[in-house]
Parts: structure tokens; sequence; C-alpha cells
């Protein structure tokens, strides 16, 4: 989709993602942005469309002279059980407009909207960036973002911790457990199965194992997989993105024997460790929805949460899609789906939560 000059000195078009000089001048652009994050990378939006086979769509603004001034990054989600919608970013808790200016940011929101009703799709989602006005809705209040600096050593990350949390931690600092990082074969294959227990464990869907694999390959060194294992059996696992200084702890679980073990606290504790390695100065623990568990998990560890604003927009007389697990709509297929054997809901799990977005 290209279109003239709307009002100079900027233009609009779709990025080809096919074209390496595409994606490296939206990349350059990302990692310039304070407000960029790994879900605004063509790496994501690449790794997404091919992982769970959905497509991508990327809009750019750009000056005469060929410099981008912002970026939209969708994912075009279709699914037999929860419909269609665009999504910025897909499979992302973050993407959205990203804009160097006001005006760029505004021709991206009504740009982004042209495209929905062009492809005939009920909704947009922004998930972060700028709030256009208009018909647009914004959301605030329900989830809630956990980030916050490391310290300079694993002792003052502890003092770092909340006394509570703290001593939690330090018993899990003494059971012989191992920890490994790393991204080939076996690291995948571990992840994969603690995952996959840890999302049937709490009644939802595991991801496509390509996807996994195809952010890997993407990210190349800017991702991996930290694994804790006891007795040679993994027990908690998570996969990270690192992105301008900062770690993403993106898809992280333990298995039931994790729970006496502590393993997932030594898990978080030996990342915070190797993300400071690496150079990273800020820990994201990502987003919880308000008064969960995984909520008041992050609070413990001392990170305060803030609330997340979102936007969307939807059509005249269209109702917006639901895929929160927690929402009443869902309460009987949790419980169901929590009690499937594990080998089943890993195979009907990629299915339907590739439609998830």
């Amino acid at each position: 989709m290209t279109v003239p000059l709307l009002s100079p000195p900027l233009g609009l078009r779709a990025a080809d993602l096919s074209i390496a000089g595409d994606c490296e001048r939206i990349s350059e652009f990302v990692r310039g942005q304070a407000g960029g994050t790994p879900f605004h990378l063509p790496a994501w939006s690449l790794a997404v469309a091919r992982g769970c086979g959905q497509r991508s769509h990327t809009l750019i603004v750009e000056r005469a002279d060929g410099g981008i001034e912002g970026v939209l990054p969708m994912t075009e989600i279709r699914s037999r059980l929860f419909g269609r919608a665009l999504v910025s970013n897909g499979f992302a808790v973050g993407g959205g407009i990203l804009a160097s200016n006001d005006t760029a940011a505004g021709v991206l929101a009504e740009a982004g909207w042209a495209l929905a009703l062009k492809l005939g799709v009920s909704s947009l989602e922004l998930r972060g960036g700028v709030v256009p006005g208009g018909d647009w809705i914004a959301e605030e209040g329900a989830y809630l973002g956990f980030t916050r600096p490391l310290a300079v050593s694993d002792e003052a990350e502890l003092m770092a911790i909340p006394r509570k949390q703290r001593a939690e931690v330090r018993k899990a600092l003494a059971p012989d457990l191992d920890v490994s990082v790393g991204s080939g074969k076996a690291d995948r294959e571990a992840h994969y199965a603690v995952y996959a227990e840890s999302v049937r464990n709490l009644g939802t869907p595991v991801f496509p194992a390509k996807l996994f694999a195809c952010v890997l390959d993407a990210f190349g060194d800017d991702a991996d997989i930290l694994t804790i294992r006891s007795a040679g059996k993994p027990v908690a696992s998570v996969l990270s993105l690192y992105h301008g200084g900062i770690v993403y702890p993106y898809w992280g679980g333990g298995t039931v024997e994790a729970r006496a073990l502590r393993a997932n606290d030594r898990m978080y504790f030996a990342l915070m460790s190797h993300a400071r390695a690496r150079g990273c100065a800020t820990f994201d623990f990502g987003r919880s929805k308000v008064g969960t568990g995984p909520a008041a998990f992050k609070k413990n560890w001392g990170f305060e949460g803030v609330p997340l604003r979102y936007a969307k927009r939807v059509k005249p007389g269209e109702t917006p899609r639901e895929i929160n697990p927690l929402s009443p709509k869902y309460r009987l297929q949790v419980d169901l789906w929590k009690k499937l054997p594990l080998r089943l809901a890993n195979m009907i799990g990629p299915h339907i939560a590739k439609g998830l977005g």
C-alpha cells in the first residue's frame, strides 16, 4: 500500500519485511526511540507470522529524504474460535504506535484503522504506545507493568528484594539445582516441556513450539533460554529477550515440582545475574492482570506495578473480541483444560493458541 505524500514532508507506506533494507531501517528507528520494544522490531513480526501462520503488516511514515518518523507493526489474527482482529503487536504485551512526533502518530493511527476496514476485521488493538483520540477507546487499569533497575551485584540484588521474598530466594539458592543458558536443541526442548506443563496447569493452551523456535532464530544473540534442572530434570525455564539494555523474561514457567524446590525463584534470580553480566541495566517483569497471583508475586520481588494504557477501535455495532482467560466467559473451559492429560493438551493447544494473538 503506497500513497502520495500526505502533507510534506511526510509520506506513508506499507513496509515489505521480505526486503532486508526495510527491516534494517525499521530496526534502527525502533532502537533509537525511548519507547521502542522488541515487539516493534521486524524480527518479532516475522517470527510470529512464521510461527503461528498469521499475517504481518507494518506501516511506516517517512520523510522525503527517506528517514523514518514512525512505525506501526500489526498482526492480522484469524481464528475460528476468537474471530479476526488486527493487533499491535500480535502475541506480544507491547507494541502500538511508535513515532517521533504527533503528526506521524496521527497518520499511523488513521492508516492502521483504514487497513483494518480494508481487511474486513472488526477491531484494531494497540498494546502500548500512543493512545489516539476520536473514536479510539483508551483501556487503562486492567493490566500492570513491572519494571525496575537491576542492582550492581548479586548481593545488592538480594538486598533490593523485600525481606520476606529475600528469605525465599536465599532458600532457593541452597538446593542442588543446576542453571544453564542457551538456545540450542536441548534448551528448546526443555523449555517447551516445562512451559507446556505450566500453562496446562493454569488452564490455558500452549503456543506452537514453532513460535518459540522462530523467535529464537529471528532474535539470534538477543534471545536465550535459562533453565533450572533438579537431578537432571528441567523444572523451570524462561525464554527471554534483550533490547536496549533491558531483559524481558517473556515465556517462563515451572513444573509441579518447581514449587517445593523454589525453582522459579532460583530462575528469576539467576536471570537477573545473567542479564547483568550481559550488560543489562533494567529487568522488565512483564505485565500481569490487576489482583492476580502473578501480580502479587512480582510485587513481592520489589516491583511496583504501573498501570498500562492500551487502545482499541471497534466497528460500530460490533463487539470486541474477548480472549482473556480470566473472563467468567471461559471459566468452565479453563477448569476443564487443567484436567486434560498433558499429551492431549499439547496436541490440541497449539491449534487454539495460534489464534489468540
